[in-house]
């Protein structure tokens, strides 16, 4: 049957995206995912099921090139790590990423075509050799300044360090391509095209084992390069940074020939090599030398990389620094990425920081404003920022949503809970997973739990205000949040033990079966029953105990002195996962980093390893493990062997408490990693999956797998289950957080659901309150476009259903079988003239929502999208406004949220499926019922609730008929213009008639002051009594954003609205009723001409 489900849902079609329709203010985003990103095959029928995009953007995340527009420097390119490109075209207020349908989310170099900017050039994958460092598939090229893409070649390059283009030749440009990173081979080594990427050439290239990082172009003859290979090989258990094939190269014949550059360098083994050419002096040359031996240094050439002569020591750790960057105004002048951006104005001889006040560590990129040298921008793990004092002081772009999630978990908070995470570089954090403000998530609302790197973060069953929060290599606090107060409590050595082998994310979890109880592991497992204020070692190693430094290595073993040799690399053979089953106390799984997977059925006292998992490779790192909730002996882990130069997913499942393994890889992606795995709480066989290039759910207990929407091409290191809300939180590493609301119609989504013509899923209870305006009004409130905030759900009760088809217009029906006709070979007849009235004439098909009160009768009809597949779709909790809309101004909604209903009272509501087609209404399913409940905690009793809801029938009534006589007057105001005219074109009317025409304008501008105020007297700054429309609007206005009892001055103004509007409306109704239809009789009979409203007589 599971099968079978896949299996028709295989055929499904494509679907458009599902779109909210509740009538909250649109939150500030200026980040905005590409919302063209739309899954394939399968998953095109969840489509509407779309995660939202949380945020945070506090802190940002690692930027690795920038780019701006020459001629424009308001437009800008960032390049991330692992958070895709993006752009903006107003100097950083707003920012687009511009590659989220792309293969690739790693960005190693961006450049911009100098003869045509518009012509953009992004080299894939992080040019660092650092331990989460993240791959890319090769070359992209944007011909329109970054609205469509093509990847135009060196796929297997893996890792890009620069991309030139030739200055005086467009067609012509070379790629410094460091090759893969954790295996050999591979496109390695300086590539050229000479088509603008249509073909490609190895101008340079030296081994298996080495690529070339960076290459520069002399302006002035762009036959002249010099560039720089680069020897190097990570694994999880060591890093070689350098080799005897790193050297620096130069060309003077475009790249036909190349020379190995050696007079003035060291004759050590290199690592990585930055370059440099000023554009003021192209003779000079800087070169950023790591060597073996500590004969790193700084180094220059003033002979256009001829010769080499060292300026200074310093160097930075090139396996995540290594660039330099020359200032175009001065020769002299560099800046140097570090953990302090570097600067010298001697050439190298001397260097020293570059202020750092409220800037964060671990810089990467610069950008030196080629016509102000005061003007700057800087990217580093923190994100971008900007300085405009020659990096005095600096700017922060607080509205990248870059952040790069290791782990990530959840609260039971009410009535919003909160997700908790560890952030490569960023600390741990906390954020709320919605608000109740109508801006959404703020950055104002995240709060930091611990500094670092941040990794496991777990939440205290017993008091949510106490978090568990770790950094690397096992540290790890208990924070309070209502103190801010952390106390580690990290296991440490006894006296005779050897020294723990900390994982850089070591496993941490809290026990289901005892709060107080927690288990953390090194290569030992350790258990607290307090808390984490003691620790006892519960397990020998459970490691393969390999020494790392006997495993070869590009071939061989490396000795001591070689290039970085195990820099930024946990110690191998350590414990990467620890889980209990939370159906069985005391049954424990462990996975290692050097591939092992442990298990112990008695709380640690004895442990057995797993059998050898089928067909993944021996060593491979076992990334998580995942007890059932269902069952005690089912388990699921992923691993990855990513480090290895091995992509392939590898997902399993036990059934048998770890004795053996079975594949549920399924149709998971071929290239892409798994990271993290989460077992549904109702359904065993619904499993969710984040792998390198995005999150994936199953309904079959993964023997298939869609894609989720919503989610860009990411990798989703870590995911979490809200069970009380049916969420699933989403942990990427490099665009934060994102979150699939209540996910409960993906268990319904059964086989029989998707052959219905429709289908209407049980909504979830809404929750009533009024969005909050912390900033005062809607909109940006004054904030400028810079504020970020990330996506609440939408406000009030949320539908969900599917359609098995679209509803089709006449016209769609006859074009879709034109083109069947067509692709058939079959005759296509052209439309009769009945035919193409009938699709002139016909109504658009709807679909529709109605919803009634507890006593069946309808309050509201909202509509939804019409297109094939799951949609979503909400209703903002109010009744029907008796206003009609109009467009408002600019002005209008930064102040006034236009007409709106009131909001309905708490209590059991329904919501009925149906569709209109060719006008007429058809039912798509019995209404289902939920609950619309107030939140916890408020102070508006049920009472108040009723009394709200009862004036407001009468308040609502009252405006209806008051907004109806307000348009009568205007309407019968213009009808007496217009019979005022036909009368002065009438010489034979009789003069009474002018006479009564004047009276009664004179009539309805009394009515109408009476009814909408007195305008001549206001427009001049005089008092003027309170007309019926502004006492009836008044109370509206005052009432509108709150759920309390109204107040005894409502009370009153409707009752004095109520007895002034009873007047007017009957000196209008006999106006309307009695003397306009007379004296348009009298018209008719003196032969005027035409009035709107008359009956013409034959």
């Amino acid at each position: 049957m599971r099968s079978h489900f896949f299996v028709s849902l295989l055929l499904a079609t494509t679907c458009a995206l599902g779109t909210s329709a509740a009538a909250q203010r649109p939150a500030p985003r200026p980040a905005r995912p590409d919302s063209s990103t739309r899954p394939a095959g399968a998953a095109e029928t969840f489509a509407g099921l779309r995660a939202r995009s949380s945020g945070p953007a506090r802190t940002s995340g690692r930027v690795m090139a920038i780019a701006v527009h020459p001629a424009n420097p308001g437009i800008m390119y960032v390049g991330t790590a692992s958070g895709g490109l993006w752009k903006t075209t107003s100097g950083g207020a707003t920012w687009q990423p511009v590659m989220d349908r792309e293969a690739s989310y790693s960005i190693g170099w961006v450049t911009l075509d100098p003869r045509n900017p518009n012509v953009v050039w992004v080299g894939t994958g992080e040019r660092n050799s650092q331990r989460s460092v993240a791959y890319g598939d090769g070359v992209y090229k944007s011909e329109d300044g970054g609205r469509s893409w093509k990847n135009v070649g060196l796929k297997t390059s893996e890792h890009i360090g620069r991309i030139v283009v030739d200055p005086e030749d467009s067609d012509i440009v070379y790629v410094a391509a460091q090759g893969p990173l954790w295996s050999a081979g591979g496109d390695r080594g300086l590539y050229k095209t000479t088509d603008g990427g249509k073909t490609w050439t190895a101008s340079l290239t030296i081994s298996e084992h080495t690529g070339v990082s960076d290459v520069v172009i002399d302006p002035r003859n762009s036959n002249v390069l010099v560039a720089s290979a680069y020897q190097r090989r990570r694994h999880f258990f060591t890093l070689i940074d350098g080799g005897p094939e790193s050297a620096i190269y130069r060309s003077t014949d475009a790249g036909a020939t190349w020379t190995k550059v050696n007079t003035g360098l060291p004759s050590e083994e290199l690592g990585r090599i930055g370059l440099a050419i000023s554009p003021q002096n192209p003779d000079v040359l800087y070169a950023n030398v790591e060597a073996a031996n500590r004969r790193s240094g700084m180094y220059r050439s003033s002979d256009n990389g001829v010769t080499w002569q060292k300026m200074s020591d310093y160097s930075q750790g090139s396996m995540y620094y290594g660039d330099v960057f020359t200032d175009p105004h001065d020769f002299d002048r560099i800046y140097i990425p570090d953990v302090l951006f570097q600067v010298s104005d001697d050439g190298g001889k001397t260097l020293r920081p570059i202020p750092t006040r409220g800037m964060h560590v671990d810089n990467h990129a610069i950008w030196i404003d080629p016509t102000n040298p005061e003007h700057m921008l800087i990217g580093n793990d923190g994100g971008l920022y900007r300085s405009y004092d020659r990096g005095e002081n600096w700017l922060f772009f607080e509205n990248l949503p870059l952040a790069q999630y290791y782990d990530v978990d959840v609260d039971n908070a009410a009535p919003f809970y909160n997700v908790y995470g560890g952030l490569q570089d960023n600390n741990s954090l906390g954020m709320p997973s919605r608000t109740m403000s109508d801006y959404g998530i703020l950055n104002s609302d995240v709060f930091v739990t611990m500094g670092g790197d941040g990794f496991v973060s777990r939440i205290d069953p017993e008091d949510p205000n106490i978090i568990y929060s770790e950094l690397q290599t096992g540290v790890i606090v208990r924070f309070d949040k209502r103190t801010s107060e952390r106390i580690g409590i990290q296991p440490q050595e006894a006296k005779d033990d050897p020294p723990y082998r900390w994982n850089w994310d070591a496993p941490f979890i809290i026990s289901p079966h005892a709060p107080r109880r927690l288990y953390m592991a090194a290569q030992f497992v350790f258990r607290s029953d307090d808390r984490g204020n003691s620790w006892k070692k519960i397990s020998p190693d459970l490691t393969r105990q390999v020494q790392r430094n006997d495993l070869k290595v590009m071939g061989k073993i490396w000795g001591a002195e070689a290039v970085a040799k195990n820099s930024s690399t946990a110690i191998y053979s350590n414990i990467s996962a620890v889980a209990e089953s939370p159906r069985r106390e005391g049954l424990l799984y462990v996975g290692t980093d050097d591939g092992l997977i442990q298990v112990s059925e008695d709380g640690g006292a004895t442990w057995r390893k797993s059998a050898a998992l089928p067909g993944v490779p021996a060593d491979a790192y076992v990334a998580r493990i995942k007890a059932s909730l269902h069952d005690a002996n089912t388990a699921y882990t992923v691993i990855t062997n990513h480090q290895n130069g091995d992509f392939k997913p590898y997902a399993l499942k036990t059934t048998d408490a770890g004795r053996t393994w079975t594949s549920i890889n399924g149709d998971l992606p071929a290239r892409g990693s798994t990271h993290a795995i989460a077992e549904d709480h109702v359904d065993p066989a619904l499993l969710f999956a984040g792998t390198e290039f995005g999150a994936f759910a199953s309904k079959d207990g993964g023997a298939h797998w869609l894609k989720l929407a919503g989610v860009p091409t990411i990798a989703v290191r870590d995911l979490a289950i809200q069970q009380r809300e049916n969420d699933l939180v989403i942990g990427t590493f490099g665009r934060g957080i994102y979150i699939l609301d209540d996910y409960a119609a993906l268990r319904l989504a059964t086989p029989a659901v998707l052959a219905a013509n429709a289908t209407l899923f049980q909504p979830k209870d809404a929750l009533l309150y009024v969005p909050t305006r912390q900033y005062g009004g809607g909109g940006l409130a004054f904030q400028g476009a810079m504020l970020y905030s990330g996506d609440n759900p939408p406000y009030g009760a949320v539908f969900t259903y599917h359609l098995k088809e679209p509803l089709k217009t006449l016209k769609q029906q006859r074009l879709d079988a034109e083109k069947a006709a067509e692709k058939a070979g079959t005759p296509i007849g052209y439309p009769t003239n009945d035919q193409l009235r009938a699709e002139a004439d016909e109504e658009t098909p709807t679909v529709l929502l109605t919803i009634s009160d507890s006593a069946g009768t309808p309050i509201r009809t909202i509509t939804g999208p019409i297109t094939k597949g799951f949609q979503r779709i909400a209703w903002d909790l109010q009744l029907p406004s008796h206003v009609l809309p109009r467009r408002a101004s600019e002005l209008e909604e930064m102040f006034n949220d236009g007409p709106s209903g009131p909001y309905a009272v708490p209590g059991r509501y329904s919501v009925a499926l149906s569709q209109r087609v060719g006008g007429v209404v058809t039912s798509l399913g019995s209404p289902l019922n939920f609950r619309v409940s107030v939140v916890p905690g408020s102070p508006v009793t049920l009472a108040d609730h009723a009394s709200r809801g009862a004036f407001q029938g009468r308040l609502q009534a009252l405006r209806r008929s008051v907004a109806g006589a307000v348009e009568l007057t205007s309407a019968t105001t213009q009808k007496l213009e217009q019979i005022r005219r036909a009368l002065d074109q009438t010489p034979a009317a009789p003069h009474a008639l002018h006479e009564q025409v004047r009276a009664l304008q004179q009539r309805t501008t009394s009515i109408g002051r009476a009814l909408s105020g007195d305008r001549t007297a206001g427009s001049r700054g005089d008092p003027t009594p309170s007309a019926v429309a502004d006492r009836v609007n008044g109370i509206s206005s005052e009432q509108g954003r709150s759920l309390g009892a109204p107040t005894t001055t409502h009370g009153e103004q409707l009752a004095i609205a109520s007895e002034l509007f009873a007047a007017e409306l009957a000196r209008l109704r006999r106006m309307v009723d009695t003397d306009v239809p007379a004296l348009e009789r009298e018209l008719e009979k003196a032969g005027a001409p035409y009035t709107a409203g008359r009956v013409p007589q034959q």
